[in-house]
């Protein structure tokens, strides 16, 4: 057998029956494996199937963990029609069509409308708007599928009237459930080819799943046609390796925010390997690394601030870094930023003091600004007492005047409190031009 993978004979293997993971796909909700919070004994969702109450819903949730599969067991259960249909080539004319089968199927017999829209994400604001009417009447009964936050992809009134639902991804130990299953299975699993596999290979599957069953299912399918056409009888560890084929990091929406929280906070929490980490899962993701300079840009004033103020000097020569360098190199000077942010000593003085300033600016009088600080450079504006009794912090020796800067209504508040960690202590830099009694 020639090395390929993906040899001639392999492929014609492969591609003499449906995929694995639509063989084994369940045909009853006693079948699922995962998701037990849901379709349990009992649980909410299995209620509502077995039921037939099913109304509106979203199915939320990564890649094969069983969103099809819910629908599919929905069309089994319901005395409604069923029609499926895919957000990615479906459009406002597809939905049309829908809704007039609809109207006549129940005016005719009737008999409701289960409408599934798959990747619902994929619809725009004005395609999902077409939907909302006849969700709001009752005329369809919507199950969306997204693997997006539907938070940021569905328009507020679609999820308004929806149940949300969201599926996890599956354990491993159902993972492993279903693998053995689907080793056995002779109807519609490998167990025609008589085939044990390796603990080690079997561990290794689940383990690289990510709890996605369909990619399980599919990479167990390519180590057992790789064993079978071998001539062997045991699926190796160096099958299951073969089979898991780099697979693209799922990043989506959802994800882009939840990344970069966790990349955020690492580094707040000076965790140096937390920050690579998931500064490297952003880059190998192929998130924008100006997008990335931008967010340590910002957290150098806003957690490192004061305390060193030369992180704002590191992370602004990133960002410079990344226009001037480009990637991949600059994924360097990226993680050069975020090892000396995350070691950096921290502190918030700097956001909490501009906050504490901005809420006085909004909840306190606008105070006209003093006379002696009040422009006077222009003719005319020493005779209306602009400037009057203005004194020059550089003609004293100590380079201070004791004066006051702003309106009388918030003279006497602080906004900036040293936090004293690093540099961002009471004695740092402003506070060098006190006198000898401590005092401004």
């Amino acid at each position: 057998m020639p090395d390929d993978l993906f040899s001639a004979a392999l492929a014609d293997r492969l591609q003499s029956r449906p995929p694995l993971a639509a063989r084994m796909r369940p045909r009853s909700l006693d079948e699922v494996v995962g998701q037990d919070e849901l379709l349990g004994a009992g649980k909410p969702l299995r209620v509502l199937i077995e039921g037939d109450r099913l109304s509106s819903v979203i199915l939320w949730g990564p890649p094969g963990t069983g969103k099809t599969t819910i629908a599919r067991l929905v069309a089994n259960a319901t005395a409604k029609a069923f029609e499926p249909m895919s957000a990615v080539n479906a459009g406002v004319k597809d939905v049309r069509e829908v809704v007039e089968r609809a109207r006549s199927r129940l005016g005719q017999r009737g008999q409701g409308t289960i409408l599934f829209l798959d990747e619902v994400h994929r619809f725009n604001r004005t395609q999902q708007d077409a939907l909302l009417p006849h969700v709001e009447e009752g005329l369809l009964v919507l199950i969306s599928a997204t693997t997006e936050n539907p938070f940021f992809s569905l328009v507020g009134p679609l999820l308004s009237r929806s149940t949300m639902f969201r599926l996890e991804p599956i354990e491993p130990k159902a993972l492993r459930t279903l693998l053995e299953r689907a080793l056995v299975d002779r109807d519609r699993g490998l167990g025609e080819d008589a085939l044990t596999i390796e603990p080690g290979a079997l561990d290794h599957l689940v383990d690289r799943a990510d709890g996605d069953a369909r990619h399980a299912l599919t990479c167990l399918e390519v180590a057992d046609a790789l064993t079978a056409e071998d001539g062997r009888v045991e699926i190796t560890l160096a099958d299951a390796e073969a089979a898991l084929a780099l697979r693209a990091l799922r990043y989506g929406d959802d994800e882009h925010y939840d990344v970069i929280s966790a990349f955020i906070k690492s580094i707040r929490g000076s965790d140096p390997d937390a920050g690579l980490y998931w500064l490297a899962r952003m880059l190998e993701a192929g998130e924008d690394a100006r997008f990335i300079a931008r967010r340590l840009v910002i957290l150098a004033s806003e957690d490192v601030g004061l305390a060193d103020s030369q992180a704002l000097v590191v992370a602004d020569a990133a960002a410079r870094a990344v226009e001037f360098v480009g990637l991949p190199e600059a994924g360097i000077n990226l993680a050069h930023a975020v090892l000396y942010l995350a070691r950096a000593p921290k502190s918030n003085s700097v956001i909490s003091a501009l906050g504490a300033a901005r809420e006085d600016v909004r909840d306190q009088p606008a105070g006209r600004v003093p006379q002696h600080l009040r422009d006077a450079s222009y003719p005319g504006a020493a005779r209306i007492g602009h400037g009057d009794g203005y004194r020059y912090p550089h003609a004293e020796p100590s380079g201070w005047v004791d004066q006051q800067y702003r309106p009388p209504e918030t003279a006497g508040r602080r906004y900036y409190q040293p936090s004293g960690h690093g540099d961002d202590r009471e004695d740092s830099g402003w506070g060098e031009a006190r006198d000898d009694d401590g005092e401004r």
